[in-house]
Formats: structure tokens, C-alpha cells, sequence
């Protein structure tokens, strides 16, 4: 519960530096630029000059005053939005539309797969074939119930708090290149294997988790248990697309160290040029493949 605004004095720790005064358990020596009360990491949100506590923030876009170059800003330089979870909610009703469309039609669900080629003795298809749709598509398909069940309750649990950290547009390519980074490995391992499902772009968001995490000096124990369970399962379990898994894993982390890390003076070079990377690196390993094989 926060505390009332404006309380004369807030509680120290031992270490003589103010408790933030929306978790007394943790010490801090940053404040407010508005109101001037002690915040942690978590409720640090950059601002023009400094950070800002949530409640300033809500307050200040409340009004309707502000120039959009002084509102304030969130960790990673993206918008304070009135619905935290509009991309997350959107992508989900994306996946469970596709689902339904693919359980109508058992022929356009194989188109969205990701398969990278098919062998002389059959009709060309795959991404090596001009069908490179495959690539983006195939992290939206889904053939059994609990495939696309345990994918959306990761993508609600970890897309949430990461929209609501990296603001909308910085989010949404965080998945979608965690997705794409996740079909190019696969294309280039398994290029003769049908392969589907969001779950590299939700380990991109896991990754990016952890990151995250890091850089606001969170205990890092619970991701780290939740990634070595799930990185159990991905080389345990038959049937699962480990390459997938692995190159959202990697390209999710990259993507969110240069998001939170980028320097504030050259915060948008840093963010979109670690971006470009990633796809760029992406597209330079399916071009090799695609030319390997055909």
C-alpha cells in the first residue's frame, strides 16, 4: 500500500539512507525530481531531468499540460501508458485467433509453420522456397490446446511488467525479433522439420526478464529457477523445438541489455542499433542457409 503523499518523514535504514516510501524495505538515495521522496529502482521512472515516482507520473499525465518531450519517461526511455498491457493483449488475441483459424483449416496451419525446406523428392515448399512468411508466422501458430495455453500464460506473465518497463513500440520488437532470431535457428538446424508456436518470442521475453531484473538490482534467484526449469524441459522433452528456445533466449537478452543499459544521451542509437543488429544477424544466417540449400 503507498504511503499518503506529503508524510513529513520517511523511515532510514541502517546504513543512514531514506526507505522508499512505497516499499519501506529498501533503502535507496534517489528521489523524486517532483515531489522529492526517496524511490527504489522499481519505482524509478526516467523523466526529462532525473526520475520520477509513480504517483508523480500519474498525476502529471493526468493533467493534459505536459509537452510530450517533458513527460515522463519509463526505465528504457519508452512512454508512460494508460494500459500497460495493450501490446501483450493484442498479441494474445492475435495467437488465439490464429489458433482457431488453424483448427478450421487444417491446410492454411501448415502454410504458417516454419519449415526451411523439403526434400527433391517432394513439391518444393519452405522458407528456402521463396516462403519466408514462414519466419514471422510460425511464432503465432498453434495445433493443441496446452501448446498454446502454457505459451499464453508466459506471455501474460512476463509480457506485462516488460511492456510496462520498455513502453509499447520497444516491447513489441523485443517479440517480434526474439521470435524471428528463434525461426532462423530452426531453419538452420532442422530445415526439413514443421515447427511452430510463440514460445520463442516468449523466451525472449524471459530473457529479457532477466536482464531486466538485473540491471534494477532484483533478486535474481526466481528467474533464474524459472529458466533452468523451462531449459530442463526444452532438452528433456520429446517433441519440443530447442533451437527455438534457445535463439529467442539469446537474441531476447541481447536485445533488452541494450535497451536497458543504452546511455540517456544516446539512448535511441544504442535501443534501435542493438535491434537492427539482431535482425540484421538474422537475416545474414537465413540468406546463408537459404543459399546452402538451394
Amino acid at each position: 500500500m503507498d504511503q499518503v503523499p506529503g508524510s513529513p518523514q520517511q523511515p532510514q535504514g541502517a546504513s543512514g539512507l531514506s526507505a522508499c516510501y512505497r516499499h519501506p524495505d529498501r533503502e535507496t538515495g534517489v528521489k523524486c525530481t517532483r515531489c522529492e521522496r526517496p524511490i527504489c529502482p522499481e519505482c524509478m521512472i526516467s523523466a526529462s531531468v532525473g526520475f520520477q515516482c509513480p504517483n508523480c507520473v500519474r498525476e502529471g499525465s493526468g493533467t493534459g499540460h505536459a509537452p510530450t518531450a517533458n513527460r515522463p519517461r519509463t526505465i528504457t526511455g519508452g512512454t508512460i501508458a494508460a494500459d500497460p498491457r495493450l501490446v501483450t493483449k493484442i498479441l494474445i488475441g492475435l495467437n488465439i485467433a490464429v489458433f482457431i483459424v488453424g483448427l478450421a483449416n487444417k491446410e492454411l496451419l501448415r502454410d504458417l509453420m516454419m519449415l526451411g525446406d523439403t526434400p527433391p523428392q517432394y513439391l518444393p515448399e519452405g522458407v528456402a522456397n521463396g516462403e519466408w512468411w514462414r519466419l514471422f508466422t510460425a511464432m503465432f501458430a498453434h495445433q493443441e490446446i496446452w501448446h498454446i495455453g502454457f505459451n499464453m500464460l508466459g506471455l501474460w506473465w512476463l509480457g506485462g511488467p516488460l511492456e510496462a518497463h520498455f513502453g509499447r513500440v520497444r516491447y513489441l520488437a523485443l517479440y517480434l525479433l526474439s521470435g524471428l532470431a528463434g525461426s532462423a535457428l530452426t531453419y538452420v538446424t532442422e530445415p526439413y522439420t514443421f515447427s511452430l508456436g510463440a514460445s520463442g518470442a516468449v523466451f525472449g521475453l524471459m530473457g529479457a526478464t532477466a536482464v531486466l531484473m538485473r540491471r534494477l538490482n532484483y533478486d535474481m534467484r526466481p528467474v533464474i529457477a524459472l529458466l533452468a526449469i523451462n531449459m530442463l524441459f526444452t532438452f528433456t522433452m520429446n517433441g519440443i523445438a530447442w533451437q527455438a528456445h534457445v535463439g529467442g533466449l539469446v537474441a531476447g537478452a541481447a536485445i533488452a541489455y541494450g535497451m536497458v543499459h543504452a546511455p540517456r544521451e544516446h539512448r535511441a542509437l544504442v535501443q534501435w542499433g542493438t535491434c537492427a543488429a539482431v535482425f540484421v544477424l538474422t537475416l545474414i544466417t537465413v540468406m546463408v542457409e537459404t543459399s546452402r540449400l538451394t
